[in-house]
């Protein structure tokens, strides 16, 4: 079953992502950012929207609910261990909540450290998950909340999943992160030849986003704890995975 996919800007370099079925005339939002620019592309395709999904309490993925159910009338759903920051929820959701839309199964990752109810929503069947910002294309979110070891355990739930899965993330911040990663792999040529991708697009004011899991094993410094050049230049060579991604967690802290 195909889907087609509009991500939706918001803001600076936030986006929401909408997914509409033809075969049941279904469309689904992922995050709300803002309401106009959310509507707007729903109005100029003709679609209506019936459900939204939202990742995280932090305002600029919720601040839209509240328009676009009042002119939708979406049914919204939103992680359980967040229900008192994120207002107007319909439906509470965490890991293993059966959860569908337009006949497809949607498998809910409980993914703290941005925040400690953060959840992600893998579309299985579409080989599609959506990570908010809990992982984005070159990077992840900052600890907010949540402890490296938690956010470390949370990217590894993502690092399993197959490596052709598309993933969409809350923000396109893919320019700052790969200059950043090329600091500790100046010699990983999967990385030079995504950056120079990366400053094209963003040249032309295109969006970096979906990225794929493989593309981020490949040259995302926050999932490749086992790097030899990366721990050589974080003096961790004989470091733990998860020690290995603190340092480099930290590091772009104070970057």
């Amino acid at each position: 079953m195909s889907l087609e996919t509009i991500l939706v800007p918001c803001y600076t370099d936030n986006y929401a992502v909408l997914l509409h079925d033809d075969k049941t005339n279904k469309t689904i939002c992922i995050d709300a950012p803002e309401a106009r620019p959310i509507l707007s592309a729903l109005s100029e395709r003709n679609w209506s929207l019936d459900t939204l999904l939202i990742t995280h309490h932090h305002q600029d993925h919720i601040a839209g609910i509240d328009q676009i159910k009042e002119i939708t009338g979406a049914k919204t759903y939103g992680p359980e261990a967040e229900k008192l920051q994120i207002p107007n929820l319909d439906e509470l959701v965490k890991e293993g909540t059966p959860l569908t839309w337009s006949d497809r199964k949607i498998d809910v990752l409980e993914t703290p450290g941005h925040t400690l109810g953060h959840v992600c929503y893998h579309f299985k069947e579409d080989n599609i998950i959506f990570t908010g910002d809990t992982l984005f294309a070159l990077g992840c979110g900052r600890l907010f909340e949540g402890t490296p070891a938690q956010m470390w355990h949370s990217l590894s739930k993502l690092i399993a999943l197959p490596k052709t899965t598309k993933v969409y993330c809350g923000h396109e911040y893919t320019l700052s992160n790969a200059e950043f990663a090329c600091k500790y792999e100046p010699n990983n040529i999967d990385l030079k030849t995504r950056i120079l991708e990366i400053r094209a697009a963003r040249s032309k004011n295109q969006p970096t986003i979906p990225t794929t899991i493989e593309k981020e094993l490949l040259t995302n410094p926050f999932l490749r704890a086992s790097s030899p050049e990366l721990r050589e230049k974080l003096n961790l060579k004989n470091a733990t995975d998860e020690e290995v991604f603190t340092e480099i967690r930290n590091r772009k802290n104070n970057d």
